[in-house]
């Protein structure tokens, strides 16, 4: 049931269920704008190919004399396979890195092998003590976070750097598109190192030994000492996940696995129950209001979407199954999780308050250590 003021944003499907959203007079959404902010940054078309192709001939004056110039974080999903297939339409020449929790489907392990198979791209698995793994997940349940698979993104970004560093490798290339996936608000997804670190010794009283992550002066090294950087290619290039499926099936023997970010188990389960049961949350406002901006999809059709449940119960108990088996968690402890007090980021430590306070700051370092600016400073613009 809708609460009684609820509104929703007259140019996407950004609405209420979303805490810090605002409107203008013309209905127009914070979230909205910021989608627009990132499109007018990021430009298409001419502009967006030649940007490309100044980045590509960086990539490779950089690289020059290496085995690879580039890496690639990979996991069988849409994006990371179709970002392989343009490296080699550019003629680069990556390393393709997939991080194993051990919660990628099988699907998704095929297809790694398939695309870089068919390349000739060298591939380096980097498997995490699944003990550790274990521990960590369990503790963002425990803490009663939306994002619970926030240590898989901070494990990645990680494992992509430290290989980077051991390659003598400049750019780091990922198949992220804010024009199909959007920009998600910061209370649903946030989380860093600092607060994972917390959250491990609150709940297990342990210290992570080998799963990976960085603080944020290893952010401020690798970034501006080591200077390495992390480019983005879907932002500059035509891009359409329904064509790119349709590609990679045809000359790869690619298959699809049913979703966004289905790929992987855990997040399959947290996007498709974790977070609308506990939290009423359905990231597909998101996703779908990104491609209504970028003119993928009709908006009454996004509409519609939306009135299909997230999840189907019966088949959900399935993977509510698996999860708690996996984890080794007992039935009671994953319905205490699910039924307690709902928390946000802000309620544990992490750096968010020091980013905030030298947001000016950020916002010109972040480009020098990361290659672009992080969505986390286009949404405190919004938020000013």
């Amino acid at each position: 049931m809708r609460e009684i003021n609820y509104k929703r944003c007259s140019k996407g499907l950004w609405d209420t269920t979303i805490t810090d959203i605002t409107f203008d007079d013309q209905g127009v959404s914070n979230y909205c704008k910021m989608q627009e902010s990132l499109m007018n940054m990021y430009p298409r078309g001419d502009k967006g190919k030649k940007d490309w192709e100044i980045l590509v001939s960086n990539i490779k004056k950089t690289g020059r004399g290496k085995k690879y110039d580039c890496i690639v974080g990979v996991s069988g999903g849409t994006d990371s396979s179709y970002l392989l297939h343009i490296t080699k339409q550019y003629g680069l020449n990556p390393l393709a890195v997939n991080l194993d929790n051990g919660w990628s489907s099988d699907i998704s392990v095929k297809n790694i092998k398939k695309v870089t198979g068919k390349l000739n791209i060298d591939l380096e698995t980097y498997v995490i003590d699944y003990e550790e793994v274990k521990i960590v997940l369990k503790s963002y349940l425990l803490a009663g976070l939306p994002w619970v698979d926030s240590p898989t993104d901070i494990a990645i970004k990680a494992t992509l750097y430290k290989i980077a560093i051991r390659e003598g490798i400049k750019y780091v290339l990922n198949g992220a598109d804010f024009r199909s996936e959007g920009k998600q608000p910061l209370h649903w997804t946030y989380s860093d190192s600092r607060q994972m670190l917390f959250l491990v010794r609150k709940f297990y009283k342990k210290r992570l030994k080998t799963f990976p992550y960085l603080t944020l002066s290893d952010w401020l090294y690798y970034g501006l000492i080591r200077k390495i950087k992390t480019i983005r290619p879907l932002y500059f290039l035509p891009y359409s996940k329904s064509a790119a499926n349709e590609l990679l099936e045809k000359q790869y023997n690619w298959e699809y696995y049913g979703g966004h970010h289905h790929e992987n188990v855990f997040t399959k389960f947290v996007i498709t129950y974790w977070l609308p049961e506990k939290f009423g949350i359905d990231k597909r406002i998101i996703t779908l209001s990104a491609q209504v901006l970028a003119g993928n999809i009709k908006r009454e059709d996004a509409l519609n979407q939306l009135l299909i449940p997230p999840f189907d119960p019966e088949y959900v108990k399935k993977d509510i199954q698996y999860v708690i088996k996996k984890l080794d968690l007992s039935e009671q402890d994953f319905m205490n999780a699910l039924k307690n007090r709902n928390h946000f980021f802000y309620d544990y430590p992490s750096y968010f308050p020091l980013i905030r306070k030298f947001s000016k700051a950020g916002k010109f370092f972040s480009q020098k250590i990361f290659g672009f600016k992080p969505g986390i400073f286009v949404a405190l613009d919004q938020s000013v």
